[in-house]
């Protein structure tokens, strides 16, 4: 009996409120500028409740459910992880015109040196049987007068913080194109004043699923002074194309002693 009360309560109190807003809403083109200034900062701070309630509930109900996280384990990982972007929905979705040094989602940064800007960047909705991350992230390239695009993924403290050269850390891509595209990846680490970098590219054969590693092993990387790591996405001649990333993945497992 007592949860029905609560319940119809809470009902009763979200109608008010409804009721309430709608009004401010219908007012607020003729409501003089104090009122108006106090009504935008109750509804900022309302907003923001709001949307902290609408990316976890979307992020849950969403499929693939975010709450089982699946990743596929690489053998021998001691460390796996997929960023925030391809998580949980972000607020705006996308971005158009993006400039240099554009973040989109915690951790996540675009990088180019075009003069003007024709790329978007827009978070998507996974769809495919085949998908596990919920979100997927699509790059728009119309013309570009740059030398380099790199999307930036920043390494989580608990992967850096135990980071040693007898690791190899994969990076996994699951992605579509509108045509054939070169794709490099490079990891950064930077320990004290210095900052090793390893390339790879990642093999091309049109195939949807994509895979790097970096074997720290051949690195001058001081285990002790290491501060962060993060790693580039680095398309070569994106012009015109329409890049998809459906997922992106990261893993760490130690190489085998001999």
């Amino acid at each position: 009996m007592g949860m029905d009360i609560a319940s119809l309560f809470g009902r009763l109190t979200q109608r008010r409120a409804l009721s309430l807003w709608r009004e401010a809403a219908a007012e607020a083109e003729t409501a003089d500028l104090d009122t108006l200034r106090r009504l935008r900062s109750r509804a900022r701070a309302l907003r923001r409740q709001i949307d902290r309630v609408l990316h976890v509930a979307e992020g849950r109900l969403a499929l693939p459910l975010i709450g089982s996280n699946a990743i596929v384990r690489p053998p021998l990982s001691d460390w796996v992880w997929r960023p925030p972007l391809w998580r949980g929905p972000l607020h705006p979705p996308g971005l158009a015109a993006v400039e240099t040094g554009t973040a989109f989602g915690p951790g996540t940064t675009l990088f180019h040196d075009c003069m003007t800007s024709e790329i978007t960047l827009r978070q998507v909705r996974n769809l495919r049987e085949s998908d596990l991350a919920p979100f997927g992230l699509r790059l728009d390239v119309f013309r570009f007068d740059g030398s380099f695009l790199s999307l930036v993924v920043e390494m989580p403290d608990e992967m850096t913080q135990s980071l040693r050269k007898r690791h190899l850390v994969r990076v996994d891509l699951s992605l579509t194109l509108e045509k054939p595209l070169e794709i490099f990846a490079r990891l950064n680490v930077r320990h004290g004043p210095n900052t090793d970098q390893i390339v790879r590219e990642f093999p091309v054969r049109g195939a949807e699923e994509r895979m790097v590693e970096f074997d720290l092993a051949y690195s001058r990387i001081n285990e002790k002074r290491i501060e962060r790591a993060w790693v580039d996405l680095i398309f070569e001649g994106p012009e015109m194309n329409q890049i998809t990333l459906h997922d992106v993945t990261f893993s760490r497992r130690p190489r085998a002693e001999i």
